[in-house]
């Protein structure tokens, strides 16, 4: 009988370090948030080169990862998608919401190719939509005949989210950008309206009108801004400590 398998132990082979040391505001699904590179730093044993022999002729590669942070949570057998706007719930099975049985996610990233630095043999990565710090189980290779397939339905989230709310700053707060990336070099501008224009807020927000501002922490910064119906407004850019999120239901959920 099913209910009578041994349980499972497994063992991360990697960690996660991005930009989204927090919850909120990390984007939904991979691939939507692209300005800045993530790095996958392999754990001994597999810190090995011959382990990624061949990897180098694909563009993209499937991270299969622990949500972290839930480990413990329990799972519920019916979630609120932030897709659906946090209205309606769904089967736990139909939707990639972290309060699984196991609570084990799936992401499809652009790979850039490895090298040894002074934290171990890393892959360098782009898209990734993971929490920093997210242990990683296993790397398998995108396959663009077997794992793209054109002609499948995806039920309510058959069309991308939309990307298109106008994101401006303050005279402040362009001054603070120039200041904590003079040169360009961190992208900082570029992952700040990347991630703003998909609008990382919970869906349930317009049952609060009168919340206009929000903060959410993007590497060692905080970001704060002011939401309208027309744009988000960012009024600050200032370093803040880095702090991993939590799994609760105070936000968005990241997937």
């Amino acid at each position: 009988m099913a209910g009578s398998l041994p349980p499972i132990q497994v063992t991360p082979i990697g960690v996660i370090r991005s930009v989204f040391t927090d919850r909120f505001g990390i984007p939904r699904q991979p691939n939507l948030v692209t300005a800045v590179e993530a790095r996958l730093i392999l754990l001994p044993p597999y810190d090995r080169e011959e382990a990624l022999d061949g990897l180098d002729g694909f563009s993209h590669i499937w991270l299969v990862f622990l949500f972290h942070t839930c480990i413990g949570a329990g799972w519920r057998p019916k979630v609120r998608p932030p897709r659906l706007g946090g209205r309606r719930k769904i089967g736990v099975f139909a939707s990639r919401a972290p309060y699984r049985p196991n609570p084990i996610g799936l992401s499809a990233v652009a790979y850039l190719g490895s090298e040894r630095t002074t934290e171990g043999l890393t892959l360098r990565l782009r898209g990734v939509d993971l929490l920093d710090g997210t242990p990683v189980l296993d790397i398998k290779p995108y396959l663009r005949y077997a794992d793209a397939i054109p002609t499948a339905s995806a039920g309510f989230a058959d069309e991308p989210p939309r990307a298109d709310q106008p994101v401006l700053f303050t005279t402040e707060a362009q001054d603070q950008l120039l200041r904590l990336d003079p040169d360009g070099a961190r992208q900082l501008r570029r992952l700040i309206v990347q991630t703003l224009q998909l609008d990382p807020r919970p869906g349930y927000m317009d049952r609060y009108p009168e919340r206009t501002e929000f903060a959410m922490r993007l590497a060692d910064l905080e970001i704060g801004w002011r939401q309208t119906d027309r744009a988000a407004l960012v009024y600050r850019v200032a370093p803040a400590p880095k702090e991993p999120g939590a799994c609760d239901d105070s936000g968005p959920i990241p997937r």
